[in-house]
This record gives structure tokens, sequence and C-alpha cells, in this order.
């Protein structure tokens, strides 16, 4: 079983920035595919950056060129840093990631991924 641990959220003004983690352990890392999700309050769980196990990556149009994600296989952690925030930025990050050949699982409203963290809150004020 695969555990995904979120950190990093917090409360910033517009403009500013914040760098979440994903820690995961339970499977060796460089097999894992793991991406980003956020949950909005009153909106569908969205993707919105995917990292390889190549180390290729994928942004949803709104965050692109404002949000970076990356890996470190020594620390089994993926980041994403995210610059530029706006007030729609604000909502519940939280990390999914799953293995060629898994089934996806839904977790609340989120889908697409197999194992789910429980998240962190970001909250951008204007």
């Amino acid at each position: 079983e695969v555990e995904l641990v979120e950190s990093g959220g917090g409360s910033v003004q517009t403009g500013g920035s914040l760098r979440l983690s994903c820690k995961t352990s339970g499977m060796s890392f460089d097999k894992l595919r793991v991406a980003w999700y956020r949950q909005s309050p009153g909106s569908e769980c969205t993707d919105i950056a995917k990292i390889y196990t190549d180390g290729d990556t994928w942004y949803r149009t709104p965050v692109k060129g404002r949000f970076t994600i990356s890996r470190d296989n020594s620390q089994t952690t993926v980041y994403l840093q995210m610059n530029g925030l706006r007030p729609e930025d604000s909502g519940l990050y939280r990390c999914g990631a799953d293995v060629f050949g898994e089934p996806y699982t839904t977790s609340g409203t989120c889908t697409g991924m197999t194992w789910w963290g429980k998240g962190t809150t970001v909250t951008v004020s204007s």
C-alpha cells in the first residue's frame, strides 16, 4: 500500500509563492507516476500537474508558467512550486499516485489515480 502525505500549504497574498511536498512510501518511488489535484469548494477535484517516471511533466493550462512539479528520488518526494498565486488557486491540494496496470480509485470527488493523500490547504487572498 502506497502512503502519500502532503505538506506546505498555507495562506498567502496574491502574487505570493508556496512549495507543496508529497512524501511517498510503500513502493519503489521510481515506479510511481504522481499528480497534484486541486479540490475547490463547490467544484470538482481537478488535476493540475503530473510528473511521470521518466521525469516528463504535464500542466493544466491555467498554471503553466507559474507552477513547477518536480521529483526527488532520494527523498521519495514530489514537489509543487507555486509562484504568482491567484485567489482562484485556493483549495485543498491533494497528491495522487499510480503505477502501470493498477486500477484507478475514487477519493471524495477525486479520481484518476490509485492512491491518494489527504491534502494540504492553500488560501490566496486578494
